[in-house]
């Protein structure tokens, strides 16, 4: 095999699966970073989710209250405690914002969410203004902030969607029917004490029960998903207790128009309160689980990005190391082959050649099949022998003379020259006759080489300077043996090939015969050992 062709196939043998190791690295990288940014885009929502559903159950509740006991009895200390609940709001509605993830990650139903609940704070900001200002002295801002509360429930349900962790997609749906479920109770409760507390003839307001029912409702679907989880099962097991069961029978004939009594409607509103009270710490519990899971994300996150980085710099390095020992190997087949290169050259220089022909003659052939020998020991398994003779030459200095007979030697020799390897050793071996070394060739690869010698020889035509053209005609044999560091001596093979040449003669002329393989030594001691004869031989 030439070097140049060894060269391409040591380039293809690192390069190829380095190209392979490279895309599978890429296609895991990309599939990480993936992982990562939805890890990280999940760890802001979770921290939206608890952020949103602790204002829905904690900071809106906590300022209606202090707003309203404000309103019913003006003092310091509830002014006070109303510019507190205020500040508790607006800074937990900061943080919420904040919170949030960039606007190209957020779809355009929620962004429209976030616009409407925007909207609704600046309700609130104006609704301060006026409590300050004594114009709510005989009315109630609390539908101001019941609306903000159903927009806040809004966003938090717009999330869901964009979840991609099932963990946290769970939990979101877990706290939106908590949310649901409080709401619900709540509206049922405002509306059903503002009733009872009116005259026997006041209207009931049965849209807005109704209203609470349903939100009620949604809230209970929600949680129904989710039976196993043990909030959902602590909330369902709380209702399921007489007392709730009661007062929910109590709200039923509400609903119905009955007016119960005193005792009745006693039982029936701390019933009420204490399953909000309930309902509101189950949100609180929600929201902190939340955002327990919002930190496990974002340690998943973090040790995602630590194998990003490590695959990074492990692809780096291998690239690293796969060139550095490309770029050695190929500097070394280099270096190889001008050494090689520039042996044969200097050889072929020092060597001593025919003056006729201007290849070796046979003391500068041996000398220089020695070098080549020596050189080619340790990369070379085979070395190979092509004798080759021209067919009737006598006849042609006979009818032609003797100068028409060295033409045509000197353009045989050109034409050999040009058809064997480049590494090749050719020599005049007398007369009419060369010789050709091949190291590294089998005697089937000699073989073809001295086919092509022989076409080409039969396709030239030699001017004579007579002006005449002369085709000639050759005859081929090759032979070949292991290559051996111990025995440096071809003249065995030269003895074969001239009886393979022998044998081309016999044949008709003008062909090419292969002789026969001249076994390894392993092989000639084994024969010898067992007292056989090798036919091959």
């Amino acid at each position: 095999m030439k070097f140049e062709t060894i060269k391409k196939v040591i380039l293809a043998a690192i390069m190829l699966p380095f190209v392979f190791m490279v895309i599978e690295g890429v296609i895991l990288l990309r599939s990480s970073v993936k992982e990562y940014w939805d890890l990280e885009k999940d760890r802001q929502f979770a921290d939206v989710l608890a952020r949103g559903g602790s204002i829905a159950a904690t900071e809106i509740l906590t300022e209606i209250g202090a707003t309203r006991r404000y309103i019913a009895q003006p003092s310091e200390p509830a002014a006070a405690e109303m510019q507190r609940s205020r500040a508790m709001l607006d800074q937990e509605r900061r943080a919420f914002y904040a919170s949030l993830p960039s606007r190209d990650v957020l779809d355009e139903g929620l962004v429209d969410e976030l616009s409407a609940l925007n909207l609704a704070y600046s309700r609130i900001v104006a609704a301060r203004s006026a409590v300050d200002q004594g114009r709510y002295t005989n009315s109630d801002p609390g539908y101001i902030y019941w609306y903000v509360a159903q927009k806040q429930l809004a966003v938090v349900d717009a999330l869901s969607p964009l979840i991609s962790d099932p963990v946290l997609l769970e939990k979101s749906n877990q706290l939106m029917g908590i949310l649901l479920t409080y709401y619900g109770e709540r509206l049922i409760t405002v509306v059903g004490t503002r009733y009872l507390d009116q005259s026997s003839s006041a209207r009931f307001p049965i849209e807005l029960f109704l209203q609470g029912k349903v939100m009620l409702g949604d809230g209970m679907d929600h949680m129904v998903f989710h039976s196993s989880n043990s909030t959902v099962r602590d909330i369902v097991a709380y209702l399921g207790r007489s007392s709730q069961v009661k007062a929910n029978a109590i709200t039923d004939s509400i609903l119905a128009g009955s007016r119960p009594t005193r005792e009745v409607r006693d039982i029936w509103t701390a019933a009420q309160n204490e399953r909000m009270a309930f309902l509101q710490q189950k949100i609180v519990e929600a929201a902190n689980d939340i955002h327990e899971t919002g930190e496990g994300l974002s340690t998943r996150a973090h040790i995602h990005l630590t194998l990003i980085l490590s695959l990074c710099a492990g692809l780096l390095i291998l690239a690293t190391l796969v060139m550095l020992l490309a770029a050695r190997g190929l500097r070394l087949i280099d270096r190889l082959t001008r050494d090689r290169e520039t042996l044969v050259g200097e050889l072929r220089n020092a060597a001593q050649t025919d003056l006729l022909t201007g290849l070796y003659n046979r003391r500068g052939f041996e000398v220089a099949a020695s070098a080549l020998l020596t050189q080619a020991e340790h990369g070379s398994r085979w070395i190979s022998v092509v004798l080759f003779d021209l067919d009737h030459f006598k006849k042609i200095n006979d009818v032609h003379g003797h100068d028409a007979g060295d033409a045509v030697l000197r353009h045989v020799a050109s034409v050999a020259r040009e058809n064997f390897r480049s590494f090749d050793l050719l020599v005049r071996h007398g007369g009419e006759e060369f010789l050709a070394l091949l190291p590294d060739s089998t005697p089937d690869d000699a073989a073809r080489v001295a086919e092509r010698v022989r076409l080409a020889i039969e396709a030239a035509e030699i001017p004579l300077a007579s002006g005449d053209r002369l085709k000639v005609t050759a005859s081929f044999g090759c032979v070949g043996r292991a290559n051996e560091a111990f025995n440096r001596n071809f003249e065995d093979l030269v003895k074969r090939a001239d009886l393979a040449l022998y044998a081309a003669k016999a044949s008709g002329r003008n062909c090419v015969v292969s002789g026969p393989i001249m076994p390894a030594p392993e092989e000639r001691r084994k024969a010898a050992s067992a007292g056989g004869f090798d036919s091959r031989i």
